[in-house]
């Protein structure tokens, strides 16, 4: 899978969980008003909706962060195999890097 295909898979497992998030609070909301008033059934059928809904959310958050984890490995790795193979150029950008950043703080 490319870089922008998995960056888009992330971003598409990102708004997938806020929109579980919004849906377990959007149930716990109307769980809160129907305990408030009413016992029985309809609460235990929006308990179980809410329980599936944040069972679903944690296990997408997991996923997500699966995700993330590999991806900052594999930018770690291709960012030391970088260095490891162009010595001069990594030395080179952060020489650039280091200037530009001493310039803005010498501004102030």
């Amino acid at each position: 899978m490319t870089t922008e295909a998995q960056v888009a898979e992330a971003q598409i497992s990102k708004d997938k969980i806020k929109g579980d998030l919004k849906t377990v609070l959007s149930d716990m909301d109307e769980y809160l008003r129907a305990t408030a008033s009413q016992t029985g059934e309809k609460i235990g059928v929006i308990r179980e909706r809410l329980q599936e809904h944040m069972h679903k959310a944690k296990d997408r958050l997991a996923d997500t962060k699966e995700i993330v984890v590999d991806k900052a490995k594999e930018g770690a790795r291709a960012t030391d195999e970088y260095v490891r193979d162009n010595p001069w150029h990594a030395v080179g950008i952060a020489a650039g890097a280091g200037l530009i950043v001493g310039m803005l703080i010498g501004r102030r």
